[in-house]
């Protein structure tokens, strides 16, 4: 069985979510009493946020290169990148990668495509939201990334570094997520959300609106992952 490589602690909580939906996976779809090799390097969240906030994506991309180096030095036959905000410099550090990277935009775009979604709002950090890289592929099958407001962004953003990374998950934050949905649904006509932040399924689900279908791209990842492994 091949050995799965993830680059982790962006944040923390979602790559604990990552393993337990790996392991889940696998167990029901297999059956056969065996558990899948995961090596996971949990890396410096502050250190590859300050890096991208600041623009220094050439010095982002070394950092996170070197980092699934270290994955595939170790063993790791093919990884992924266990959030969406390091998908900027997706491309590049697929370039510079000894094994192969599964990317969470594609296969999240392969799921809407399944959908048959054509109008998709994005959550996620303001990195994400504004970074322009789920466009560049989602432009590919002519589907439409719908991103909320300015300060629905930023409200977005605060509560996701402050409250979701940290574990911490509040129902008046839920609340008022779900308004922003609502309000984009009535003035965007969106068909879908793309829950572009891995520790966004920690606080909204597929089944939070009855109308559309939340994309919980955490999941989608560890799906992608596991049908990795079952190829020869």
């Amino acid at each position: 069985m091949k050995i799965i490589g993830i680059i982790g602690g962006i944040g923390p909580e979602s790559t604990i979510e990552y393993y337990r939906l790996i392991l889940s996976f696998y167990r029901e779809q297999k059956r056969d009493g065996n558990n899948p090799s995961i090596l996971i390097n949990s890396i410096n969240i502050k250190l590859m946020l300050d890096l991208i906030g600041a623009n220094e994506l050439e010095e982002a991309t070394r950092y996170l290169t070197d980092e699934v180096e270290r994955l595939a030095k170790a063993g790791a036959q093919f990884a992924i990148i266990a959030a969406n905000t390091p998908h900027i410099i997706f491309d590049e550090i697929q370039a510079g990668s000894p094994i192969p990277l599964i990317s969470i935009v594609e296969e999240t775009r392969k799921h809407a495509v399944s959908l048959g979604l054509r109008r998709v709002a994005l959550f996620g950090t303001t990195f994400t939201m504004q970074g322009g890289f789920y466009e560049k592929v989602f432009d590919k099958e002519a589907i439409a990334i719908i991103t909320p407001s300015v300060d629905e962004q930023n409200y977005i953003h605060e509560k996701y570094m402050s409250e979701l990374v940290n574990g911490v998950v509040l129902n008046e934050t839920k609340e008022e997520l779900l308004k922003i949905v609502a309000r984009l649904k009535k003035d965007e006509n969106i068909q879908g959300l793309i829950l572009g932040g891995t520790e966004l399924s920690l606080i909204l689900r597929d089944g939070d609106d009855r109308e559309i279908p939340f994309l919980d791209t955490t999941r989608i990842h560890a799906e992608s992952v596991v049908r990795e492994l079952q190829k020869v």
